[in-house]
């Protein structure tokens, strides 16, 4: 079964261009109740970090996703993990909400927003390379399966809602990205 789901991933990834996506099932999520459904074509892509502690091994990127999930839920009152995406520092893209839940990521544009979150804190330093490949192989993912626009917008958390996020220096180096506008929400 296991190798299956492999070759499963590598098809998609060479069907889409997507990277491997670590699923809710794989990293042991809670039950959720989450039912607000997102439409395709979302118009942005929105980065954050999550403050919290980096990880670098699937095992401590796992350990970090459940805690963020736990916070979320049992602190925050949300029906789930904020996030529709998370980046690990192991270079792994883990799924939160995924492509097609409402995120509760940054408020005012989660309906039109697909949230993606950098796990650790980037106020100083950047993740690592494989981890903003991986961020930015992802958002052309979603692009080439029709969830984000074709002429979407690139931004970081602070450009929708006043917030430090996603840190200074992750902050600096996604406004180099493609399609990074810190103005205006569309295209």
């Amino acid at each position: 079964m296991t190798r299956l789901l492999i070759l499963l991933a590598a098809l998609c990834a060479i069907a889409y261009g997507c990277p491997p996506i670590v699923s809710r099932s794989a990293w042991g999520s809670r039950w959720t109740n989450c039912k607000d459904s997102l439409k395709p074509q979302r118009p942005l892509a929105i980065i954050h970090h999550t403050e919290g502690a980096s990880c670098s091994s699937r095992a401590s990127c796992i350990s970090q996703v459940k805690n963020i999930q736990n916070f979320h839920i049992n602190d925050r009152r949300w029906c789930d993990i904020g996030y529709n995406f998370l980046i690990g520092g192991d270079g792994s893209v883990y799924e939160g909400r995924g492509w097609t839940k409402l995120g509760a990521h940054a408020k005012g544009s989660n309906s039109i927003s697909i949230g993606i979150a950098f796990i650790g804190s980037f106020q100083n330093k950047l993740p690592p390379q494989a981890a903003i490949n991986a961020a930015k192989s992802l958002i052309q993912c979603g692009v080439s399966k029709n969830y984000i626009r074709k002429n979407y917008t690139l931004k970081g958390h602070r450009n929708v809602f006043p917030t430090d996020c996603p840190g200074n220096t992750l902050y600096n180096n996604i406004r180099t990205w493609g399609r990074f506008k810190e103005k205006g929400f569309l295209p």
